[in-house]
C-alpha cells in the first residue's frame, strides 16, 4: 500500500464517536481534550488490547482574514498560494473571512488491556462522571493516529465556522474599510495594548502590520512604544 493509499485508509477508518458540546470559540481560546483509541499496530486482528492517547486541541481565537492577508503568510506551499490567488480572482482581495489555528499537546500514551469497546465505554463514562463539554473520543488508525486527530480538527472546524461568522457578523466586526476588515483593526488595537504590557513581542505586531500592508500608517505609534 503506498502513502496516499494509506492515508485514504486512515481517515476512512477515522470515526469520531464524541464530539465536544460546545462549538469553538468566537472571542477566547477553545481547549479541547481528546481520546484517540486503536487497536495495537502489532496486532493484525484484535487480541484484547487498546492503545489509548490523550492530549489536548488547543484552538486559538479565529483570525479574521482577507484572500490578500493569506497570501502573505509563511509556511504555505506554492500550490497553496495558487489557491490564495484564486480567492482573490473570485472574490477579490479584501473579501473577509475566518482563519483558524491550533497547537496540538499529546499529553500520553497507554496500552489498555481490555476491548476497545469497553475502554470507550468507560472513557465516556468517565467524560459523563466530570461533565466535561469539551472533550472528544476518536478511534483512528494507531500508526496514523495524527491522522484521526486532523479529521476532528476538520470536522469541528465545519460545525463551528457558521456559528462563529454570525458572531463576528453581529458585532460588526466583517465590515470592511478601506480593505481591510474591521475585526482586523480591532486585533491589532488589541496587540498594542498587549505589547505596552509586554505581553507579546514587537515582531509579533510588526509582522501583523506588515502582512495587512499597514505598517507605514502604524509606524509612528509602534515606534512610540519604545520611546516609552
Amino acid at each position: 500500500m503506498n502513502e496516499e493509499d494509506r492515508l485514504l485508509n486512515a481517515i476512512g477508518h477515522t470515526t469520531v464517536l464524541r464530539r465536544p458540546r460546545q462549538a469553538l470559540a468566537t472571542f477566547g481560546v477553545t481547549n479541547i481534550s481528546y481520546y484517540i483509541l486503536s487497536h495495537p499496530a502489532y496486532a493484525e486482528q484484535e487480541i484484547g488490547e487498546t492503545v489509548v492517547r490523550t492530549g489536548r486541541v488547543i484552538a486559538n481565537r479565529p483570525h479574521i482574514v482577507t484572500p490578500y492577508y493569506l497570501s502573505r503568510l509563511d509556511g504555505f506551499s506554492v500550490d497553496a498560494r495558487r489557491y490564495f490567488s484564486k480567492l482573490i480572482e473570485v472574490h477579490g482581495p479584501d473579501a473577509p473571512g475566518v482563519y483558524y489555528t491550533y497547537r496540538n499537546e499529546h499529553l500520553n500514551t497507554d496500552v489498555v488491556s481490555d476491548s476497545i469497546d469497553k475502554v470507550i465505554d468507560r472513557i465516556n463514562a468517565e467524560i459523563d462522571e466530570r461533565n466535561d463539554p469539551l472533550a472528544a473520543v476518536i478511534r483512528g488508525d494507531d500508526t496514523l493516529w495524527d491522522v484521526a486527530l486532523m479529521k476532528f480538527i476538520f470536522e469541528i472546524t465545519r460545525a463551528s465556522a457558521n456559528w462563529n461568522i454570525k458572531e463576528l457578523r453581529a458585532r460588526g466586526l466583517l465590515g470592511v474599510v478601506d480593505g481591510i476588515p474591521t475585526g482586523a483593526r480591532a486585533n491589532i488595537e488589541t496587540m498594542f495594548h498587549s505589547l505596552k504590557d509586554g505581553l507579546i513581542e514587537p515582531r509579533e505586531l510588526q509582522s501583523e502590520l506588515e502582512r495587512w500592508g499597514l505598517f507605514e500608517e502604524y509606524q509612528d505609534r509602534f515606534l512610540e512604544v519604545f520611546r516609552r
